[in-house]
Parts: structure tokens; C-alpha cells; sequence
């Protein structure tokens, strides 16, 4: 009889249930506790983290209940322990993840400079840009490549997360590159409405869309 994966059986049944919405806070959740860990936290109650990340002691605890039990009554819950358990839910524990960046202008180049992405795992490895003067040149340690290669490069270099950083004209074309290479997740930070087949995650992070989403709130206060 074959032996079963209890951690693997709960991490699939737990992501069936959890919404986006809440995947999303555990990440605000692991920088927390990465935080109480640095000043030698032992314990926080779910109250406290809530505090700390503008939410509900309930929505922590509902958040946390769909991955398991991990509090423990009167302490709350252990800090090292939930940042070891939280960090491996979301497949950062122990392995890297390879990224292709197409579009290396100023956005680009900033998320190549940043370096929390290769603190979290996040591991650049292909670059690749439309501009031929830009072909060639060495950026934060990643050589930029002519966008006609990018399904070889994305092959060649087995990658997992594809980032969009490109003009409009130029996304979808970009986005079937990526998925002709086999990329299943990737990062859109084009305004522009991609189409991907229903095996590829796609998220759409439009800069515009929450800078006036801002305006609108600070228009109504004024």
C-alpha cells in the first residue's frame, strides 16, 4: 500500500478552501512574525497580529484554521514554529523559485535591483528586452537577452514565475512566450487584459488602478 503525504493531503486540501485573499495575508503574516523573531519574540496572540497588520484577531484566526491548529491556549501561538510552518505552506521553506523578466526598462530594472524577491527565494534568471541596445548588457548580474528568445531561454533555464514588465502592444505576445515555455504563474504588470489557459495562474498588478484608487479616497475626504 502506498504511503500517503499527510502535509501534502492538508496543503492541497487547505488551498482548495482558502481564498486568494487569504494566501495573500500569509504572506503579511510570515513578515510579521520574520519581525517578532528579530527582536526574540517567543509567543503573540492572534490579537497582537492583527494589530500589527490592521486586521481582526477573528480573521487571523480564521485564516490560520485552514492550514492546521497552531496555537496553543493561553500563550498563543509559538512565533518560531508558525514563521517555519507558514513559510513552507507557501513553498519558501528549503527551494528557490526561477524567474524571466521581459521588459527591462525603468520598472524592470527596478524589480531586477530588488532584493528582497532572492531573500524569499525568488531567483532572476532570464531578462529579456525588445530594445536591441539593451541585448547584451550585464543588469544587478542578470545578461539581457533579445525577447525572440524567451521560450528558449524560459526552457533552458526551467522557469517557474514569469514577470510582464513591457508595453501594452507588446503583453499578449509576451505572455504566449512565457506559456509556450511551460511557465504556469505569471506577474502582469502591463495595463492590459492578458488571455491564458486555464493551467496558467496569471495575477495583474496595475500601478494605475490603485494610484487612483487612492485619489479617490483622498478626494473624498477633501
Amino acid at each position: 500500500m502506498a504511503r500517503t503525504n499527510h502535509r501534502s493531503n492538508s496543503r492541497a486540501a487547505a488551498s482548495q478552501v482558502a481564498s486568494e485573499a487569504c494566501v495573500a495575508r500569509l504572506s503579511l503574516y510570515v513578515r510579521e512574525l520574520a519581525r517578532l523573531e528579530t527582536q526574540r519574540v517567543g509567543y503573540v496572540s492572534s490579537r497582537r497580529l492583527a494589530q500589527q497588520l490592521g486586521l481582526t484577531d477573528a480573521q487571523v484566526r480564521r485564516d490560520l484554521s485552514y492550514f492546521g491548529q497552531f496555537g496553543t491556549s493561553g500563550l498563543g501561538y509559538e512565533v518560531q514554529r508558525l514563521h517555519e510552518r507558514l513559510t513552507s505552506i507557501l513553498g519558501m521553506a528549503d527551494r528557490t523559485w526561477n524567474v524571466a523578466l521581459a521588459g527591462v526598462g525603468n520598472l524592470g530594472s527596478a524589480l531586477l535591483a530588488y532584493r528582497g524577491f532572492q531573500e524569499r527565494g525568488f531567483l532572476f534568471r532570464v531578462a529579456v528586452d525588445a530594445d536591441p541596445q539593451k541585448v547584451g548588457r550585464l543588469v544587478q548580474g542578470v545578461e539581457v537577452a533579445a525577447v525572440q528568445r524567451l521560450t528558449e531561454l524560459v526552457r533552458r533555464n526551467h522557469i517557474h514565475i514569469g514577470l510582464i514588465a513591457v508595453p501594452v502592444a507588446s503583453a499578449q505576445e509576451v505572455c504566449d512566450q512565457l506559456v509556450a515555455g511551460g511557465v504556469r504563474a505569471i506577474v502582469n504588470f502591463a495595463p492590459a487584459r492578458l488571455e491564458v489557459p486555464s493551467s496558467v495562474r496569471l495575477r495583474a498588478v496595475d500601478l494605475a488602478i490603485e494610484l487612483e484608487s487612492l485619489a479617490f479616497y483622498l478626494a473624498r475626504n477633501q
